[in-house]
């Protein structure tokens, strides 16, 4: 049984989308072409939390899209530009809280029975230890 919640509108934010057709060796080509733009030890961490996110992402295999906010990308500078020549894309992402009514956020059982269906109806992804989602547009291909 699907415990009982309700869905709470947060915002929406501007996200950069990886291309359908990922793998490692692509997250590899991608990080090889920004290392380039790496001038300060600031802007190297960032893109190596950046490309660990995605690899994260990658390799947990998921139905949605690996994205991120376009403000959390803008050190990337002129590496945007080339990203966006290998095909990623802007896109609009809904940031929703879900509200538990009828389970304590606490029980991960309860919380993942709610993933779990919200997923068979709709395309996101989950924010790590939060009841928060990143929601997609419907014209998007799942995985």
């Amino acid at each position: 049984m699907i415990p009982a919640f309700d869905l709470q509108f947060s915002h929406q934010e501007e996200h950069l989308v990886l291309p359908t057709i990922t793998s490692i060796r692509v997250v590899q080509q991608l990080y090889d072409i920004l290392f380039q733009y790496a001038i300060t030890p600031e802007y190297e961490e960032k893109l190596k939390f950046f490309i660990g996110r995605m690899e994260k992402h990658i390799k947990s295999k998921p139905k949605a899209p690996f994205s991120m906010p376009l403000e959390d990308l803008k050190f990337l500078d002129e590496g945007l530009e080339e990203m966006k020549l290998l095909n990623w894309m802007q896109i609009p992402v809904s940031i929703f809280e879900i509200v538990p009514r009828g389970f304590d956020p606490a029980d991960e059982l309860a919380a993942e029975k709610v993933f779990n269906f919200l997923e068979s109806i709709f395309t996101f992804n989950r924010w790590p230890e939060s009841l928060r989602i990143a929601v997609y547009p419907s014209g998007l291909t799942r995985y």
